[in-house]
């Protein structure tokens, strides 16, 4: 017979767990579907016997994982399931119910099998909608607000846009140089309005006022004279919490790229863009469609 004490402990942490996420400001979509996944999890645990005293293991990680692989489970539904896991860990670490993270994203998340059809993930329209309305409202600093854009309009690598420098940026021709690859190779692209007017605000203001105003790289934190790949990283991670969507450097990038090809953008204009080598590396990650657009085609038949 189960411990009624020990089961309270269960559905303790799981409601902890929910007030935690609600208190991080996630939206209720997104905590409703954490909690869901971690409420299926104890469920499952408690199907094996094991209710669950906040004592996190590796053991029960791959031990569920397994079982999510062998009752076919999507890739995806794993993989968040996996990320709320990770979540959870957070949270009992936070509780001092343990001490180590035990779900390692890198080793955890499952993995598209070599040799099979890639799906590049992109922004949706309505993801897209979503995010420019919220950096333009008063919350999102003029230098968050430069960053999200460049990134979505400009499809830069994160590693490139920590290092734009000021004498990169054109004002007048509306236009970024690129430094990029080997050989010092560079490129040019040019900027939109919305992203000029963002240049600006931010040169004018919040950046000026920055103790490392004299540096020579456009963006700048209070603690150092460039920001660097994790500072974005957070951010975006923050950002992406705050909107209840999955947001990642290369999403951006993704989204850039694919949205010039659907609206008929020449290949090799958006490999230039790009800063693709080869052509045909533009043409084997963004030429696959995705099931909605091969829906869409058969649609018209």
């Amino acid at each position: 017979m189960i411990d009624n004490n020990i089961e309270k402990v269960s559905l303790k942490l799981a409601a902890g767990f929910d007030v935690a996420l609600v208190e991080d400001g996630l939206f209720p979509a997104t905590v409703s579907s954490y909690t869901g996944d971690i409420r299926a999890f104890l469920e499952w645990l408690e199907s094996k016997g094991n209710i669950f005293t906040g004592k996190l293991t590796r053991f029960h990680v791959t031990a569920y994982k397994k079982y999510l692989v062998e009752n076919n489970y999507e890739i995806n539904t794993i993989n968040k399931k996996i990320n709320s896991l990770q979540s959870f860990n957070q949270f009992l670490i936070n509780k001092k119910y343990i001490t180590e993270k035990v779900v390692d994203l890198r080793r955890d998340k499952m993995k598209l099998a070599a040799g099979s059809e890639k799906e590049v993930e992109v922004f949706t329209d309505v993801e897209v909608e979503k995010l420019l309305f919220f950096i333009n409202s008063e919350e999102v600093t003029s230098r968050d607000r430069l960053i999200i854009l460049l990134l979505l309009y400009t499809g830069v690598r994160v590693s490139e846009l920590v290092n734009i420098k000021l004498k990169d940026i054109d004002l007048l021709a509306m236009n970024l140089t690129i430094s990029w690859g080997k050989g010092g190779k560079r490129r040019e692209i040019p900027l939109k309005g919305e992203g000029i007017e963002a240049i600006k605000e931010y040169l004018e203001g919040e950046r000026r006022s920055n103790k490392f105003a004299e540096s020579e790289f456009l963006i700048l934190t209070n603690r150092a004279a460039r920001m660097d790949r994790d500072a974005v990283n957070k951010l975006l991670n923050k950002l992406g919490m705050s909107l209840g969507l999955k947001i990642y450097p290369h999403l951006f990038r993704h989204t850039f790229c694919t949205n010039l090809i659907r609206k008929k953008v020449e290949l090799t204009t958006v490999a230039k863009l790009a800063g693709h080598a080869s052509i045909q590396t533009t043409a084997n990650f963004y030429i696959n469609t995705s099931q909605k657009d091969k829906k869409e085609a058969v649609d018209l038949l």
